[in-house]
């Protein structure tokens, strides 16, 4: 019996966390969006295995697209240099917090910007599934009164923070 029921709390909470809409910021000023942006922490990907010193660069394309550029150091600070170029298009033209990047070709990523800093100083990306997640920074750092405040939004929404690796900055 003990069984059944844990069996279905956990039924009954992934069907909850399923049903979680996630909501995009209201509106992003993708030039105010462009430039350099350090991942602070992040759900581990496969593609960012053994980085330090994480970062992206956004810029600006003549048809409208953004190219990224994401870098980082392999297995320490100081490591070796792994580069990345993507494309990212705007998929919502009415909010531009909905992308969909590709650094493999054909295949597109879901990047929905889900909480922004009024000066554009902090972003918070994920996608609908909540199964990628970037805290990113304009500094290696974040105040922690300010992570604080967005791991406290995070954890509200339903994220589990303890999935979340911290990036190493040097």
């Amino acid at each position: 019996m003990k069984k059944l029921s844990l069996v279905l709390i956990i039924l009954f909470s992934s069907l909850v966390h399923a049903n979680t809409p996630i909501e995009t910021v209201d509106y992003v000023d993708v030039n105010r969006y462009l430039g350099r942006w350090y991942d602070i922490a992040s759900y581990p990907q496969w593609f960012q295995e053994g980085c330090t010193n994480t970062q992206a660069l956004y810029e600006l394309k003549k048809n409208g697209d953004l190219k990224v550029t994401n870098s980082c150091n392999l297995d320490k600070v100081d490591g070796k240099l792994k580069v990345s170029i993507g494309k990212a298009k705007i998929v919502d033209k009415t909010t531009n917090s909905k992308l969909k990047v590709s650094f493999f070709g054909p295949f597109y990523g879901k990047y929905w910007i889900i909480d922004l800093g009024e000066n554009y100083e902090y972003a918070v990306v994920s996608d609908p599934t909540q199964e990628t997640l970037w805290i990113l920074s304009r500094t290696k750092k974040l105040e922690q009164t300010l992570l604080n405040e967005i791991l406290s939004r995070l954890q509200s929404k339903g994220y589990d923070l303890k999935k979340l690796s911290y990036t190493i900055h040097n």
